[in-house]
């Protein structure tokens, strides 16, 4: 199995993820996975620092593996001519907002949504404009549609998406991709789609990406996307920014060049080798997190069954609903009493009070002593 390497050589570890916190804190909170690297990225990235490969970014052969990738994956056809190749999603969202909307511009998000979302429109001089999502009956969240329009009509010049969704691990279906495009398209309002968690959807959901979408003006959405969540290279710094027409391209093209120069070149050989030979790889390893996410569920029933968690649906994290324990913080709690560091709710906006979201891309026995932990705290 991929997810199952032990504690002591995840806590050599020099990222955020293992160092943020004591040795005596199972980390459960940051989106990276504790996995190796698949063996064709291993190999390319290696071998570059063998050979002292470290100086500036060629990333012409990316926009073509990634197209090539989308293709094979969700059966959409990219243009390559399209496709601008920078660091990382955030940076091509704030690029993208920045060069398509006028300063003190409303630009709506859905909470609880990934929190960096809020600092990045405020940080370039736009405004959030939030619109939150919506509980069915089921407990399952939902687009807001009413209120979007609401929105849009308001005078909000661009939405900022997130599909597959982060925190709630909703794939969006075709339906509600084409009311949102079509509410867009008869506001004007510039569409840009976080796709980042796109190779991450579970058995029994399918992504669509926003340009696959029958409906006119789908093609004038801007998608980020990056190989940096499904094969755990955040900090190789390599993303793609993806205009499926004319209009949209001279949004992206505007940016500069400059732009561009962040890139890594181990970030950028890394995504191309994810791309090309990946898919293997990536199907163990949702086989992985189907099993975690499974044995999340069950090890939640059996030791903290008060605690709401829905399957999701994408992803490797969990939105865990905590309200029912009576704490006036979970995550500082289950830090304090279990030693277990989870995300605060509070900061994917307000409507994530009392929840917390677990990273469950882990092996077995931290995902079982972290819950097991949890319970005894309580």
């Amino acid at each position: 199995m991929i997810l199952d390497l032990p504690l002591d050589r995840l806590r050599s570890r020099r990222s955020v993820k293992w160092q943020k916190y004591g040795p005596d804190v199972l980390p459960l909170w940051v989106a990276e996975m504790d996995v190796d690297l698949a063996a064709p990225i291993h190999d390319v990235v290696t071998a570059m620092v063998a050979q002292s490969d470290t100086g500036y970014t060629w990333s012409a052969d990316l926009p073509g593996a990634y197209a090539k990738f989308a293709q094979a994956r969700w059966a959409l056809d990219v243009d390559p001519a399209k496709v601008y190749v920078l660091q990382d999603v955030m940076r091509g969202v704030l690029e993208v907002l920045q060069t398509g909307t006028a300063p003190d511009a409303g630009v709506v998000v859905n909470p609880p949504v990934y929190h960096p979302f809020f600092a990045t429109i405020e940080h370039i001089g736009r405004r959030v404009v939030q619109v939150p999502l919506v509980v069915d009956d089921g407990g399952r969240y939902q687009l807001d549609l009413a209120g979007l329009e609401r929105a849009f009509r308001d005078g909000a010049r661009a939405y900022l998406m997130c599909s597959p969704h982060n925190p709630v691990g909703r794939v969006w279906s075709h339906d509600e991709l084409r009311a949102v495009v079509a509410l867009a398209a008869a506001h004007d309002v510039l569409l840009v789609v976080d796709e980042i968690h796109a190779p991450l959807v579970h058995a029994g959901s399918r992504f669509v990406p926003v340009h696959a979408v029958d409906e006119p003006g789908a093609r004038d959405a801007i998608a980020v996307m990056s190989a940096s969540k499904a094969w755990n290279l955040a900090g190789l710094k390599a993303a793609v920014v993806v205009a499926g027409s004319d209009r949209g391209w001279r949004t992206v093209a505007s940016m500069g060049e400059e732009v561009g120069y962040g890139t890594g070149i181990l970030g950028a050989a890394a995504a191309l080798a994810a791309f090309t030979d990946g898919a293997d790889w990536l199907d163990e390893l949702l086989a992985d997190l189907e099993h975690r996410r499974t044995l999340l569920a069950d090890l939640l029933a059996e030791h903290l069954p008060t605690i709401g968690y829905r399957l999701p649906e994408a992803t490797f994290l969990a939105w865990l609903d905590c309200r029912a324990l009576g704490l006036a913080d979970p995550y500082a709690h289950f830090l304090q009493q279990a030693k277990v560091a989870l995300q605060p709710g509070e900061e994917f906006g307000d409507p994530g009070k009392g929840f917390v979201r677990l990273n469950f891309a882990t092996s077995e026995q931290i995902l079982t002593d972290a819950v097991q932990a949890m319970s005894r705290s309580l």
